[in-house]
């Protein structure tokens, strides 16, 4: 999805799913790697049919199976939401944020900050070049906070109970 043109973007229209794309969605959630075999019998269609689902489900962004690591565990033991207040248009500065390697999450709000911007960092040196070198630096940014976090008590990707 980060390199679609924001103009298709903005054009693709969620598709409906149905119970056994949801059950499908919720059992790759538990397991990533569960084989086509297992969740053909757990949603009871033929394997080639279960195949062709998660496919398009995969093709048409609905879904992604990745690794999920913890940060701390990969040597980026310094996390932190920074808060930025934009003058102009938000999307250029969202545009040269996601374009950063130190940056693994960028979203335009609405409220006290025009983006926020998840970054994952060595230590607090790498922190501070991050926000003085990278994030200050961009054309509109107007001011920044930087919230530290100090422990990850809930990591999770899904997106609530699906087979509901």
């Amino acid at each position: 999805m980060g390199d679609e043109p924001r103009a298709q973007m903005e054009q693709r229209t969620p598709r409906g799913l149905d119970n056994t794309d949801r059950t499908l969605i919720a059992l790759l959630q538990v397991d990533g790697r569960a084989s086509f075999t297992a969740l053909a019998k757990a949603v009871g269609l033929s394997e080639g049919a279960v195949r062709q689902r998660v496919q398009r489900l995969l093709r048409d962004e609905t879904m992604q199976i990745v690794a999920v690591t913890d940060p701390a565990n990969v040597g980026l033991g310094r996390q932190a939401m920074v808060g930025i207040k934009v003058q102009g248009d938000p999307r250029a500065v969202s545009d040269q944020l996601s374009g950063m390697p130190d940056i693994h999450y960028v979203v335009l709000t609405a409220g006290g900050y025009d983006l926020l911007a998840e970054v994952a960092c060595r230590d607090d040196e790498h922190l501070l070049s991050v926000l003085n070198d990278d994030i200050r630096p961009i054309p509109g940014v107007v001011s920044t906070e930087t919230l530290v976090y100090l422990k990850l008590a809930k990591q999770t990707y899904a997106w609530g109970n699906l087979t509901r």
